[in-house]
């Protein structure tokens, strides 16, 4: 049985405007009160983990530990078929210090470069960590297709190049509403609603 939230503040362990923002939109309906990393002066811990799941978790304890607060934390990436998994759990690094997505972007253009295959895929991990040490962790994905070049503005990160499949419009084309109806991140969500949250 997964231990639920009871409800109060909630920080969320990323520092990603975009990540918190969407995560902020999800948990909206539920009542807690949402308090990013950030503005608690909370460090971003190296991400050491081999999965998805192991760097959420490294993320929401060290969160917990630090707030003394139930901590949420995503990590989340591209998976391109063609090129063996990357950028996966590196998805952010493949952007720089500078968070340069446009450049991360046309690196995926560049090592696929003219490939037949573009399946790929986004993966969510999402863990919620207590102070005490127990943490809940589920995962998500939608699978698709690279397009390029991108299309449309909105979202963050890889959105403008993935076309979910069976939907005509990029991530970056989707207003925010219909992306967080079908994105990994909605999908790991619900899974931890019906866990944590009594949903």
């Amino acid at each position: 049985m997964a231990r639920r939230f009871a409800g109060g503040r909630l920080v969320i362990a990323s520092h990603n405007p975009g990540k918190v923002k969407e995560i902020n939109d999800l948990l909206a309906p539920l009542g807690a009160e949402v308090v990013p990393a950030g503005a608690l002066g909370l460090a971003e811990p190296a991400e050491t983990g081999a999965t998805f799941a192991e760097n959420a978790e490294i993320k929401a304890r060290a969160a917990a530990t630090a707030a003394g607060l139930p901590a949420l934390a995503d990590d989340s990436g591209l998976e391109v078929a063609a090129l063996g998994g990357a950028p996966g759990i590196r998805s952010a690094r493949w952007a720089g210090p500078e968070k340069d997505f446009a450049g991360a972007m046309e690196k995926v253009e560049q090592r696929l470069s003219g490939a037949d295959d573009r399946r790929a895929n986004f993966a969510c991990a999402l863990a919620l960590c207590w102070p005490d040490g127990h943490c809940e962790t589920v995962e998500g994905r939608v699978d698709g297709t690279i397009v390029w070049p991108g299309r449309g503005s909105r979202g963050f990160g890889y959105d403008p190049v993935f076309l979910p499949d069976g939907h005509p419009r990029t991530f970056g084309e989707m207003e925010p509403a219909e992306k967080h109806a079908i994105s990994h991140r909605a999908v790991a969500f619900r899974k931890l609603i019906a866990a944590c949250f009594g949903g």
